[in-house]
């Protein structure tokens, strides 16, 4: 070892090169920057740390108090802001000019976003939703042409879950910029249902039916008050059109199990259901 030191000192010397200045400036460097970069790095780590239990107790604290959406987003956009200001603090330790620093950032940034300005318009459809609150998770909607349960609003796209359990993936850009309808945002909804008899059948009786079914439902709310008119006289049957309240999550028992009972009672009732039908008569040439 000691043989191929002094080879190589042997060898820097015959190069013009003093190997003492050198020495002493690498060893200056050292005594100059070593303390600087060690400090940097166990500030970086120890930062990173706190940063990530600072977001993670700060996202439990408003996801048990606040929505829990809200606490995602705001955690996650305070984390790459706090990281961010962690890095910038960072290279300023180990002698980094930060205005430069930060220009070369803003330049980046600038560039980046040039490139993603359909990301930048969902990430701005993020904001305006988490807001506004048009919906919130759990709430049943039907935008872009799809119906499903919001399972999560993220910072970029809304996750619906259909019926029939498929992932759906929708821009928020899109979904703030465009028609929503919310089917479950109020507490009650309204039971649109439409009935037929023939029309040799008594109105009344079918009436006096109808009103008992929708008086016995416990789920039909009495306030407001349901509606029972004569709506129409069509082709082959005199129409009928019921109207009830009933709560959100009662909606469809209320509706599928009317049609059954309907069926049966006027069954029981000698109440005809008419379907479509045409007389077809023939005639005979002489």
């Amino acid at each position: 070892m000691e043989e191929q030191l002094k080879a190589a000192t042997d060898a820097a010397a015959q190069m013009g090169v003093d190997v003492e200045k050198v020495t002493e400036t690498a060893y200056t460097m050292v005594l100059s920057y070593g303390p600087k970069l060690v400090l940097a790095i166990v500030t970086l780590f120890v930062g990173l740390w706190l940063i990530n239990r600072i977001v993670n107790t700060a996202r439990r604290q408003m996801e048990t108090r606040a929505d829990p959406t809200l606490g995602g987003f705001i955690g996650s956009l305070s984390s790459i802001a706090l990281k961010a200001m962690l890095l910038i603090a960072v290279a300023s330790m180990i002698g980094i000019e930060t205005t430069s620093f930060i220009a070369v950032l803003g330049a980046a940034g600038l560039a980046v976003g040039l490139a993603l300005q359909g990301s930048l318009a969902n990430f701005a459809g993020g904001v305006l939703i988490l807001f506004f609150k048009p919906f919130r998770i759990g709430d049943v909607i039907e935008a872009q042409g799809f119906l499903g349960t919001v399972k999560e609003i993220q910072i970029f796209n809304t996750i619906l879950k259909t019926p029939d359990n498929r992932t759906i993936i929708i821009p928020n850009g899109a979904l703030s910029n465009s028609s929503m309808v919310n089917i479950t945002r109020e507490p009650t909804r309204r039971v649109d249902m439409k009935f037929g008899i023939g029309y040799g059948d008594d109105i009344d009786k079918a009436k006096e039916v109808l009103r008992g079914l929708i008086t016995s439902d416990p789920r039909i709310l009495k306030d407001p008050e349901y509606v029972l008119v004569v709506s129409g006289l069509g082709e082959s049957s005199v129409d009928f059109t019921v109207r009830v309240w009933a709560n959100k999550e009662d909606y469809w028992g209320v509706f599928f199990d009317m049609q059954e009972k309907v069926k049966k009672a006027f069954d029981s009732n000698d109440i005809s259901i008419p379907f479509p039908q045409r007389d077809v008569h023939l005639y005979q040439a002489s």
